[in-house]
């Protein structure tokens, strides 16, 4: 597992998903239809669901404009069918990247990737082609200054698989397998340990440091992927400084 703190890229990140709350909104949407239509509409017998909705309610989200995407998901109400997809390859400076779809219309949403790639010197792979530098987890993230040993103890009482503290500014992550993310994240919060943010994601088991233009390159890439309509994630093992996004 990378020793690095994501936290500066998870609060950049956060600041961008804020700036465009429209588009963000679009992709919870779609998320939660998906996981209502594979996993059934009752979100206590569905942690997909479950997981899409809070982070719907965390975004400000009306419950009636949740409830109307489960009903159009589950076939109470018309709507659209999305299918998922997933996109590999590699930004400049050999940094791997996955890209998570949900779309209507495949054509339309690989031809939007394959540009972002050709747009900032990257390149579009085949299928597994970076994959397997990633694993699944689930991860609950904590701001620097969090109460390092309160967390721990609290974490590993709740069955956490790991806990990274990152000396560089005392930020802290407490790692999940995905399927034991939700238990952990509600032993945590009843605890009093709420997470800045909390979600199933990939993480690369080694990152890729890059600097100056080439690092600047990447975080284009990395951006304009995420504000396509069809993007719903993006993952890459790119460790970025400040600079980036300068």
């Amino acid at each position: 597992m990378a020793g690095h703190s994501k936290w500066a890229n998870i609060q950049h990140r956060k600041g961008a998903q804020d700036a465009k709350r429209g588009k963000m909104f679009t992709k919870i949407i779609r998320e939660i239809s998906v996981a209502a239509r594979a996993g059934g509409g009752d979100p206590t017998n569905n942690p997909r669901l479950r997981s899409a909705i809070d982070k719907a309610l965390g975004a400000n989200m009306t419950k009636d404009v949740v409830e109307r995407a489960i009903k159009k998901a589950t076939g109470e109400l018309e709507g659209i069918s999305y299918e998922e997809i997933r996109y590999e390859g590699y930004a400049p400076g050999g940094v791997a990247v996955i890209v998570d779809c949900l779309t209507d219309n495949k054509v339309r949403t690989v031809a939007d990737v394959r540009h972002a790639f050709g747009k900032f010197g990257g390149n579009l792979g085949t299928d597994g082609s970076v994959a397997f530098m990633f694993r699944k987890l689930g991860v609950l993230s904590y701001a620097p200054g969090a109460e390092e040993d309160a967390i721990t103890e609290a974490a590993i009482e709740a069955g956490a698989e790991d806990i990274v503290v990152y000396p560089e500014d005392g930020s802290i992550d407490v790692l999940t397998p995905p399927d034991a993310f939700e238990a952990v994240k509600a032993a945590m919060d009843a605890a009093g340990h709420a997470a800045a943010q909390a979600e199933v994601t990939y993480r690369a088991d080694n990152d890729v440091a890059v600097e100056g233009e080439t690092a600047q390159q990447v975080a284009k890439l990395l951006d304009w992927l995420e504000d396509l309509d069809d993007v719903q994630n993006v993952y890459s093992n790119a460790e970025l400084g400040e600079d980036a996004y300068a």
